[in-house]
């Protein structure tokens, strides 16, 4: 074994260097051909069913708007009901013919299959899964008394997703149907108070990149990572050390500093496009995705940015005052890259 694994050390670096000399250029004009003839045909979701968890606000609230637009039915799911309520009006405004809402709590498998099952019962039939349900969270490690406060970031970000996809599957391989799964460029980026957020999105992102293989082609997966997006979460709502959800802007100003933040309008409409194109990935803002060469040619230079903006402090109050910050401040950047949206307004906790 260990003389296989010495023959494969030596041959395994040249013949795939060789080889991507040999087969990467037609295979790129091969996915420039593919591009092109799904801009031309893409899916017409018409008359088809799209569960939606997280619908109540942000990213999810205006995936549904999109799909909504395109007429197809949707199943609207969030745990706050008036909330939902008011989205699936405006759904029904926009074009959908149908619109269900499903008050459910994505940590509790028994909601996930509830919500699949009523959704099924409603309409006959499941053709899309929006996995979009997540919540934040900042702070240090070190700074948490209890661990198992920030549970809830995992239960909700990646068990969420895995217990709505266990159940839809079924369903979704009967008719040929699609996943968006809502995962995060942070998945890549080691974005320093957002150590559990990170690891449930990067779980998220492998656990679809599985569902790939499992499902073949009975199920396509569209895998999303949106950088900072107008929403909740850059409202400055997320869960803090003692597992309550708080909304604080300063927390805020402080973690996304001097990342420009994109309008949550253009993000779902991306998303929603791309996807019915058949794309196996979405980033948005486009750029974000060179964070990932940055990440994998130059790791070292990408975690001591990291570092140098969002965790050495420059006087006043060490908790928020990072460099990052203060140089947003002292520049009035944030109205350059904040949407109005999220430089002053209310966030209600669920």
């Amino acid at each position: 074994m260990d003389l296989v694994n010495s023959f494969l050390n030596l041959v395994a670096p040249p013949f795939t260097f060789f080889n991507m000399l040999l087969f990467l250029p037609p295979w790129i004009f091969f996915k420039f051909c593919i591009r092109i003839l799904r801009n031309l045909f893409s899916e017409v979701v018409s008359g088809k069913v799209v569960l939606i968890t997280g619908a109540s606000s942000g990213i999810g609230e205006h995936i549904a708007y999109e799909y909504a637009s395109r007429g197809a039915c949707l199943a609207l799911c969030a745990r706050r009901d008036d909330r939902l309520r008011e989205v699936a009006d405006r759904c029904k405004h926009i074009g959908s013919p149908d619109v269900i809402v499903i008050r459910a709590d994505v940590s509790n498998p028994h909601d996930c299959k509830r919500m699949v099952d009523q959704t099924v019962h409603h309409f006959n039939r499941l053709d899309h899964l929006v996995n979009n349900a997540g919540i934040s969270q900042i702070g240090m490690l070190e700074e948490v008394d209890d661990i198992t406060n920030l549970r809830p970031v995992m239960d909700i970000n990646f068990w969420g997703s895995v217990y709505t996809t266990k159940f839809a599957a079924p369903h979704l391989r009967n008719c040929g149907g699609r996943i968006i799964a809502l995962s995060s460029a942070a998945s890549w980026i080691p974005l320093p108070r957002m150590s559990v957020y990170n690891a449930s999105k990067a779980a998220l992102a492998q656990f679809f990149e599985t569902m790939r293989v499992e499902f073949g082609s009975d199920v396509k997966i569209t895998l999303v990572t949106p950088g900072f997006i107008e929403s909740e979460l850059t409202q400055g709502k997320f869960l803090s050390h003692e597992g309550k959800m708080v909304v604080d802007y300063e927390a805020r100003d402080m973690q996304v500093n001097l990342s420009p933040v994109a309008k949550v309008e253009g993000t779902a409409r991306a998303i929603v496009k791309q996807a019915l194109r058949g794309e196996r990935y979405v980033t948005e803002p486009a750029w974000m995705r060179m964070s990932y060469v940055w990440k994998v040619l130059w790791p070292e230079a990408v975690e001591w940015m990291n570092h140098l903006t969002n965790m050495m402090t420059v006087g006043g109050d060490p908790r928020y005052d990072t460099l990052g910050k203060k140089i947003m401040n002292m520049t009035g950047a944030q109205g350059v890259l904040y949407p109005t949206s999220i430089q002053s307004s209310e966030v209600k906790s669920d």
